[in-house]
């Protein structure tokens, strides 16, 4: 039986690696171990990230509705109680670009919160 040369195998094997890890600096780009370590570390980092993203969004969505809300003398607890009780269906990310982008059509909506919450 011939003897397997591993050569070919390595060679792709590496060039995914270093296809990944283009554009960093130092050994972390052309030496296997370094480069194999840090494409390691940016696929934790992307794996966590991809979470954290969702909740700084939801964060940021909260942040902009409360402001928009305490414009008109309400809190954002208060808002989010009327909006349900008043049978409002939009989530956060929607009610947000509203406070954002078109504030006459924010107040109408807070004030049918504020009538809700009577």
């Amino acid at each position: 039986m011939a003897r397997v040369k591993r050569g070919v195998t390595s060679k792709a094997k590496h060039k995914k690696v270093f296809k990944a890890v283009k554009g960093q600096w130092g050994r972390r780009k052309n030496t296997i171990r370094v480069a194999r370590q840090a494409m390691e570390k940016a696929m934790q980092y992307a794996y966590r990230d991809r979470r954290a993203k969702k909740r700084n969004f939801r964060s940021l969505w909260i942040q902009r509705i409360n402001a928009g809300v305490r414009a008109e003398g309400l809190t954002y607890s208060k808002f989010i109680s009327g909006l349900n009780k008043s049978g409002i269906k939009l989530d956060r990310k929607i009610l947000a670009e509203i406070a954002y982008n078109n504030p006459e059509a924010f107040k109408n909506i807070v004030k049918k919160a504020q009538a809700a919450l009577g």
